[in-house]
């Protein structure tokens, strides 16, 4: 399986021309093309379009490009899952999942639309529902029309409008969710974004909350604005004490005398063969991480 750094995931809205631009030379991990919250009703087509000719320009280097469309029942969801089908992203953003069924028919179509294989869907878990359902939605990809499956992204904001919690420093009312979110996607291989901090002033709230979602399990942090790219790198990277120690355990179990061995003592610890796993992970995401954000 491929690993991917998805620690810096940056909102473009796609009506900015500019902003489209800009997003070329940012050491952002991923960028979402954005034609749902951010862009007016009255220039969804004109952002729709906008999206397609950047997309089709290119010069976003390594950075994962994904486009968040808006929902098939609103009157644009149609048209920009077909133009996105055609472009051929590494993902799309599809927005209020709350049920497996949502997985599968944004699925289907993308199959219908002839979207190429490597063309991800990532969901939005944004809604109650979608929360109280994230078990049987990450399960999806189980199945034939939910393959394409591969990431869920919290939308914090939306959770507090559908819920009513507040939206406060150390995120006390959200932490179930999030856990459940994160416990969800791990049972069947996803990845997890966490969502968006508002206040982009206030870097020191903001690096708080990206040590919140690490710790919590996030592979990332979806961003509002270019200035939290550099804290989401630093906190989602590898520290270079976790780095070494990972090469240790790696460079230990490949010895010849431990070929085959669960266990292993090393510096005076116990280490599991799960513990190189993860290990191979940790160094996976560091060597990853340097060609997007050297870009």
């Amino acid at each position: 399986m491929q690993i991917r750094p998805r620690r810096s995931v940056l909102y473009m809205p796609g009506a900015n021309v500019r902003a489209l631009e800009k997003a070329k030379s940012l050491a952002a991990d991923a960028l979402i093309l954005d034609l749902e919250d951010s862009v007016a009703p009255d220039v969804k087509e004109v952002a729709r379009e906008r999206v397609a000719e950047a997309f089709r320009t290119g010069g976003y280097g390594p950075r994962e490009v994904i486009i968040r469309v808006n929902a098939v029942s609103t009157p644009w969801g149609k048209e920009d899952l077909k133009v996105a089908a055609e472009l051929g992203p590494d993902a799309i953003l599809v927005p209020k999942v709350s049920f497996a069924d949502d997985v599968y028919e944004i699925g289907d179509k993308l199959d219908m639309l002839g979207a190429p294989d490597h063309t991800k869907i990532w969901a939005m878990m944004e809604t109650p529902m979608g929360i109280l359902n994230a078990g049987a939605i990450a399960a999806a990809r189980q199945a034939p029309a939910g393959r394409r499956l591969a990431c869920f992204v919290l939308g914090t904001n939306d959770l507090a409008k559908e819920t009513r919690a507040r939206i406060v420093r150390g995120r006390l009312p959200m932490i179930t969710w999030l856990s459940t979110t994160v416990q969800a996607a791990r049972a069947h291989g996803l990845d997890v974004i966490d969502g968006v901090f508002n206040d982009f002033d206030d870097m020191e709230a903001f690096r708080d909350e990206c040590l919140q979602g690490r710790d919590l399990g996030m592979d990332g942090k979806t961003l509002i604005h270019p200035s939290q790219i550099a804290v989401a790198n630093e906190v989602f990277s590898p520290s270079a004490t976790e780095l070494e120690w990972a090469e240790k355990i790696l460079a230990a179990f490949a010895l010849p005398e431990n070929a085959g061995k669960g266990v292993i003592t090393l510096e005076g610890r116990m280490v599991e063969r799960l513990h190189a796993e993860m290990a191979e992970r940790t160094v996976a995401i560091a060597r990853a991480a340097v060609p997007a954000a050297a870009a």
